[in-house]
Formats: structure tokens, sequence, C-alpha cells
């Protein structure tokens, strides 16, 4: 699969890293190649350009940037090259101000995820949340004694949803399915849940499981 992959921060580069891995194209968009320099001399198979070039390029696009620069990044990608391509939306809306007692900040409140945002402003895109409940170190292939760790992803489309339980068989995971967008007001507060006992206590090589 070609796959597009918008950010340069440490989940993109891991999440781009994965799908090479798997076999897959990869082509890694930023504002700033040079902040992939190291990334694309690691990894020769990748590729690295424009925002806009990593979503012209793929079937399939990862966005895995900060929450408060994600709309900004899918402008850059451009919508006509987003249109109706399964988007992984791997952010959460974490907002610029320091965690209380080890809880994140968000700048969405529990009646609107960000992902929900981003459809209304991106419709013809096909998002599913998934990747923003857990760091990027355990993103790929996690080990843990208890088995497979459990991704909750949702979005409006289904074959959507159904690629990117492939994807996350592929990188090791079980899928909880959630259904549709609004979903997300409750997985993206996953990622508060995960952060707590990094904050706490350093500990960031957590996953959850969901147990049937």
């Amino acid at each position: 699969m070609k796959v597009g992959v918008l950010g340069s921060g440490d989940v993109a580069k891991v999440l781009a890293c994965g799908f090479l891995k798997h076999g897959h194209s990869v082509v890694m968009g930023t504002r700033d190649p040079a902040k992939l320099g190291d990334w694309a001399a690691e990894n020769p198979a990748g590729r690295v350009g424009s925002f806009a070039d990593a979503a012209a390029f793929a079937e399939l696009v990862v966005l895995a940037v900060k929450g408060t620069a994600a709309a900004d990044a899918l402008r850059l990608a451009a919508a006509a090259n987003l249109a109706g391509k399964p988007v992984i939306d791997a952010t959460n809306p974490i907002a610029d101000m320091p965690p209380v007692n080890g809880v994140l900040q968000f700048f969405t409140n529990l009646d609107e995820s960000l992902m929900e945002r981003l459809q209304r402003q991106f419709p013809e895109a096909r998002f599913v949340k998934a990747f923003n409940s857990v760091g990027s170190a355990r993103m790929v292939n996690p080990e843990f004694a208890g088995g497979r760790p459990t991704m909750f992803l949702c979005g409006n489309d289904e074959r959507a949803r159904a690629l990117v339980a492939e994807v996350l068989d592929q990188f090791g995971w079980d899928t909880a399915d959630m259904g549709k967008a609004e979903s997300a007001r409750a997985i993206e507060p996953l990622c508060m849940l995960w952060c707590i006992p990094g904050f706490l206590r350093n500990e960031w090589s957590h996953a959850f499981k969901l147990l049937r």
C-alpha cells in the first residue's frame, strides 16, 4: 500500500518505519524536510516531501502531528489530495498548558472531539481515530506478557475502519471498533489516562487491554 505520513515528530517517524517494516511504500510529509534528514538517511526506502506530496502519493494517509497543528497540516496536504482516502488520525487535542496533577488539559470537551472537527472541515476524507492512546515506543508490534494490547478505533466509514483494523493487526494489535466518529469523544481522553502514570511515576511502557 502507498502510505503518506503527515508529520515529522516521534509518532510520525515510528509509524512510517512500521509501514516500511511491513512492506508498504512511504512518503513522509513535513513543513521542514531538514527535520527528517536523519530519518531519511536511516530509511532509504522511504521518501520525504511536502504535506501535499505525501497526501497525493498516498492510498492511506496518517495524520501524526500535534493536535493544535492538525487542521493546518491537512490544509497544506490539500483537501483534493485527501478526498476519498482513509486518514488514520493519531492526534490528540492537547492544549499548550501543563498537566494538572498528571492530567493533560485538552482544548476540546466531551461534546466534541478533535476528529469530529477535522471530519467537518475535510468532509471528503475518511477519518479513523487510532494510535492515539499509547506512546510511540509501543506503537509497532509491541510485546507484552499479557498478549496483544487493544487499540480503540472509530470513524464514520466502515471500509476505512476495516482497513485500519488490518493495519493494526499487522502492527501487532487487537482492535476494538467503537463505531462512528462521535466515539472519538471517549477515545481521545484515553490519552489523558495513558499519560497519568508517566507524569506521576515516569511509567511510559504500558498499553490498554479490553477483556471479553
